[in-house]
């Protein structure tokens, strides 16, 4: 009994033709007569399927086709341990691979033998095109790893591949993940321990300002340490970058680097605290992502901030239009009315008013400029909002020093108003300098 099960199983010597032949009518004919033909494949865990049939001659149009009708065959591998779009790849049939990938992108993330998926093996060929779109069309793909734990960049720099490299590494930029430069393979090697010992100086070059010059593999070696013990058959330049980036040999370094056990054991981190008290979950799981719980918090902020900075250029009743040293009586068919001393820019209602008018505007316009400045905080170019809120605060106070209605360069008020806006303006700029800001834990890589 068990001998016919397994010849229904293996593959129709009709199918395979059809499939080499990209004949999509003769397909749909053997359903009809066989509708479960297709199903019967797929209970093999190890198989070439009429998909990896159809992506080795590159058939474009049946190869859709069948990845439509049984989507599991574009993750099956085959005999050889290639998925069916390894396979394209491997044959060159770029445009097959582009047209599976467009009904599922996460079809870069299939994991061949070794667990080397699209990403991996563009990479290690240099296919550049395939690598950039890879790279566009799934993202997420940047972090996954061979068995040997070896990121995309890490098979680019083995492999030689400085163009492959270079795309990589301009991505990671413009996405913000330099961090994933810092893995480690199962050696405990980063990319720039990879570069130094395989001599490749042009990419030590673009890598030096995005690593940890002085990070230690598993045989306690720093790329310095690398370096020196390889000298005589590296370049020179590989020793003069590492120098210039100040890298220390292992037996140069007093303080370890802290483990992520170590990291764990300690307090949170301004930046874990802020995350923890306005309700961000760092966690891959969540379904609110970091960004839009701070894009929220930023409008709301915002919109504070300039309601209140508004209120203080056009203040309730208005602000004088000339100036009037002395009190004066004005006649009118009404009668007699007399009118307060002021200046041009002051405001027309009286100190009194004005008290609580700027208690209430600075209680709302302090903490909504402070939540800003906290939220972005351990973002791109974060230091440089800070120091330009420096300015709009001072030029807050002053405005409100020169509309008050006591008015006058002496005057009592106005010296508190700007011994205010002095504090608070040394105060924004200590606090970002005053913590030093660490990365959540999800981006320490192999602490």
């Amino acid at each position: 009994m068990q001998a016919p099960i397994l010849m229904n199983l293996s593959m129709d010597e009709r199918l395979k033709n059809i499939a080499e032949d990209g004949d999509v009518d003769g397909l749909f004919s053997i359903l009809a007569q066989d509708p479960y033909v297709l199903d019967r494949i797929d209970q093999i865990p190890v198989v070439d399927t009429p998909l990896h049939v159809a992506a080795r001659a590159g058939k474009t149009h049946i190869a859709v086709e069948i990845a439509t009708l049984k989507p599991s065959f574009a993750r099956k591998l085959n005999p050889l341990g290639l998925s069916p779009l390894h396979v394209a790849v491997q044959n060159g049939h770029e445009q097959t691979v582009r047209a599976v990938v467009r009904i599922d992108s996460e079809l870069v993330r299939v994991n061949a033998k070794g667990r080397v998926t699209l990403l991996h093996y563009v990479a290690q060929t240099e296919n550049v095109n395939l690598l950039a779109r890879f790279l566009r069309d799934c993202p997420s793909s940047i972090m996954d790893l061979t068995a040997q734990c070896e990121t995309a960049a890490h098979v680019a720099v083995k492999n030689n591949r400085f163009t492959a490299f270079k795309l990589l590494l301009g991505w990671l930029r413009r996405a913000n993940k330099e961090y994933i430069l810092r893995q480690r393979d199962e050696d405990g090697n980063t990319v720039l321990h990879i570069a130094t010992s395989t001599n490749q100086p042009q990419v030590m070059k673009l890598l030096i300002n995005h690593v940890d010059v002085n990070a230690k593999n598993c045989r306690d070696l720093t790329s310095m340490d690398i370096f020196q013990l390889q000298r005589d058959s590296l370049d020179r330049e590989v020793g003069n970058i590492l120098r210039r980036a100040k890298a220390k040999r292992s037996s140069e370094i007093t303080e370890p680097p802290l483990t992520l056990a170590e990291r764990l054991r300690r307090e949170l981190s301004f930046i874990e605290k802020r995350d923890k008290y306005l309700g961000i979950d760092q966690s891959q799981d969540s379904e609110t992502t970091p960004r839009d719980v701070r894009s929220i918090v930023l409008v709301v902020a915002t919109l504070i901030a300039t309601a209140t900075y508004q209120a203080t250029l056009s203040p309730p009743g208005g602000i004088w239009q000339d100036d009037s040293p002395s009190k004066s009586n004005t006649t009118s068919n009404y009668g007699q009315a007399q009118q307060k001393s002021h200046r041009a820019g002051e405001m027309i209602m009286d100190s009194s008013k004005f008290s609580a008018f700027f208690t209430c505007n600075a209680m709302a316009f302090y903490p909504s400029v402070c939540t800003i400045l906290v939220v972005v905080i351990g973002l791109p170019y974060s230091y440089i909002l800070h120091y330009s809120s420096c300015f709009l605060l001072y030029a807050y106070f002053v405005s409100m020093a020169i509309i008050s209605p006591s008015g006058g360069a002496g005057n009592p008020l106005n010296a508190i108003f700007l011994f205010i806006s002095l504090l608070m303006t040394f105060a924004v700029v200590w606090f970002p300098l005053s913590h030093k800001l660490k990365a959540p834990v999800e981006k320490l890589i192999n602490l």
